[in-house]
Formats: C-alpha cells, sequence, structure tokens
C-alpha cells in the first residue's frame, strides 16, 4: 500500500490560502524540490510528513482522504 498526494486537490487548497507550493514546503519543512517529487508522484509522503501535511493546512484525519489516496503494490 503506497499513500500519495492528490496533486489537484492540495494545489487547489494553497490557492485558496494564497500560499506557493515553495513556501508550503517550507512550512512542512521539506525541500522545493521534495515538494515537486511528491506533487509529481515520484516520492509518497511518510506517516510523520503526512500528519503535518494535515496540520499546516489545518484538515484533522477525518480530511485524510480530501488530499491522500491510497494505491495498492501487489506485485
Amino acid at each position: 500500500m503506497v499513500v500519495a498526494l492528490r496533486k489537484e486537490k492540495i494545489k487547489k487548497i494553497l490557492a485558496r490560502k494564497n500560499m506557493s507550493q515553495n513556501a508550503f514546503a517550507f512550512r512542512i519543512g521539506v525541500s522545493s524540490g521534495y515538494m515537486s517529487q511528491l506533487m509529481s508522484g515520484i516520492r509518497n509522503p511518510s506517516p510523520l510528513l503526512r500528519e503535518r501535511l494535515l496540520t499546516v493546512l489545518k484538515l484533522d484525519e477525518n480530511n485524510f482522504d480530501k488530499i491522500f489516496r491510497i494505491r495498492n503494490t501487489n506485485r
């Protein structure tokens, strides 16, 4: 199982908050390059980073599905 960001949802929330992707990266404690990798699906957020994302966006765990999607990785 892999937890990935919902790129379009994140972009909409950031736009509503008038926050750039770089500013968001700084607030969650990652580099802008790493944030770009998260947004493009190259990297996936760790449990700790997922918690920071929710905190910075002022969302509770009930809104998890709003910004994350879970993919099965059955091989």
